[in-house]
């Protein structure tokens, strides 16, 4: 992070998002301000709090990607969550809590895939030591008196076993099968009903059934390649610090934590004008998150986990409700608002042709699978572009995500015939656009129906 700068941050997204400055540059701000609070003596470092973001913008325009994006180039556990499904029907005081135990589950995650990383050689060792012991029969030494005779013996078993070990690493081995001994825990599926989550019950029952259910050793016959893999992985997850893993991850939750509560708008309370007045549904949701916005701390099964640093983004369209509809307390907690524009012509022309991740190079990778060499032509662009902001403009706004159901219309036919392409070369050009989409832009039932 000591070199991940703002501008460097906003650079990175650049390359998966197209324009949506504003955000970029708010979010980046936001993520630098975490790594300067560490750098603060202990007494004033506690006192720095998140600056929480939301989001204002149609859908389609980039709000999730930035979030996602931002968490992956920072790696910080992250967690996406719709707050309008606490107001569904049935809600009945549902537990937000959840949402804080499911970024320490990932966190968790995250840190145990480093962890068995740091032990993954001497864990494939001991799998290849164990597999070989099942492959090579033990040494004859008995009867042996003679020590010339038992050191020739020795150093011949060692140079067959590098022998094995070698076709072993080089896969030549991999289909041979072979009788494993592993331990298993036949740990019973048992389901609680009740009104509290189990984790705000205080017990980890998943863990206790662990611990309760004796193990047994099994063996079976598997091929060399298959127990490779899964001797290696119980090996990295037997030394593995699970202790270690455990408080790194309520760490890493509570310092570097991202929640994104998407659909915030959908829990505002809408104005009276519309009827009805404010939902009592929604404002008790809002309520519950305030909390957990605000500072709190949350029981998890790894612990319990501080809530005051977790920086949350939210996001919405607000087309039937404005920010300044959430709950004044809420809203304090929301200091940062950038509003994302609509996306037109030239911004369909910049996504299709600028990300790393651009559709084009999507569709030209797929069927290139088939061997078929797909060209899109700057015209046959264009015209995409066009017909996504005519769609757009006619139906429903949604954003990029017009440019899937165009592109997907315009390639099907492609995408049907490509096995019996292959080796062949398929030019998209703006005549060829036209003739798949002009009939289905001009009849407006059927434009509704496949775009």
């Amino acid at each position: 992070m000591k070199h991940l700068t703002p501008r460097c941050i906003v650079a990175e997204l650049d390359r998966y998002v197209v324009g949506q400055d504003k955000a970029k540059r708010s979010v980046a701000i936001a993520v630098r301000n975490r790594w300067r609070r560490q750098q603060l003596p202990p007494d004033i470092r506690e006192d720095v709090v998140p600056k929480n973001i939301i989001m204002i913008g149609p859908t389609g325009v980039g709000k999730t990607e930035i979030a996602r994006r931002l968490a992956g180039l920072v790696d910080a556990p992250f967690v996406k969550v719709e707050a309008s499904r606490y107001t569904e029907v049935g809600y009945h005081g549902r537990d937000v809590e959840s949402i804080i135990r499911d970024l320490v589950e990932t966190a968790y995650n995250m840190v145990m895939l480093e962890e068995r990383g740091q032990v993954i050689e001497k864990a494939r060792a001991k799998a290849e030591d164990e597999i070989l012991e099942s492959l090579l029969p033990p040494v004859e030494l008995d009867g042996v008196v003679d020590a010339a005779e038992h050191s020739r013996r020795l150093e011949s078993h060692e140079r067959t076993k590098d022998k094995i070990r070698t076709k072993l690493r080089s896969g030549e081995l991999d289909e041979r099968d072979v009788e494993i001994t592993s331990e298993e825990k036949a740990i019973p599926t048992v389901e609680i009903i009740s009104s509290q989550g189990v984790e705000q019950m205080g017990v980890d029952f998943q863990n206790m059934f662990e611990r309760l259910v004796p193990t047994k050793q099994v063996t079976r016959k598997i091929k060399v390649g298959e127990a490779r893999e899964m001797l290696t992985q119980q090996a990295a997850e037997a030394m593995s610090d699970r202790e270690k893993v455990r408080r790194e991850a309520v760490k890493r939750a509570e310092e570097t934590g991202i929640v994104f509560l998407d659909e915030i708008d959908k829990i505002a309370a809408t104005s009276k004008k519309d009827g009805g007045g404010p939902d009592v549904s929604r404002e008790g949701v809002q309520r519950d998150l305030l909390p957990i916005v605000e500072g709190t701390s949350v029981l998890t099964r790894y612990g319990i986990v501080r809530t005051d640093h977790i920086l949350f983004m939210a996001a919405g369209a607000f087309h039937s409700a404005k920010p300044s509809d959430l709950v004044p307390e809420l809203q304090g907690r929301f200091p940062i608002r950038v509003e994302l524009g609509d996306l037109g012509k030239d911004e369909f022309m910049r996504i299709l042709t600028e990300p790393r991740n651009a559709l084009t190079r999507q569709y030209a990778e797929l069927m290139g699978a088939d061997g078929v060499h797909v060209e899109f032509t700057a015209d046959a662009l264009e015209q995409v572009a066009e017909v996504a902001v005519q769609a757009n403009r006619a139906m429903q706004n949604i954003g990029a995500r017009r440019l899937h159901t165009v592109l997907e219309t315009l390639m099907e036919d492609v995408s049907f015939d490509a096995p019996e392409m292959s080796g062949k070369t398929v030019k998209i050009d703006a005549a060829y656009v036209r003739e798949r989409l002009q009939d289905i832009i001009e009849d407006e039932d059927l434009s509704r129906y496949i775009l």
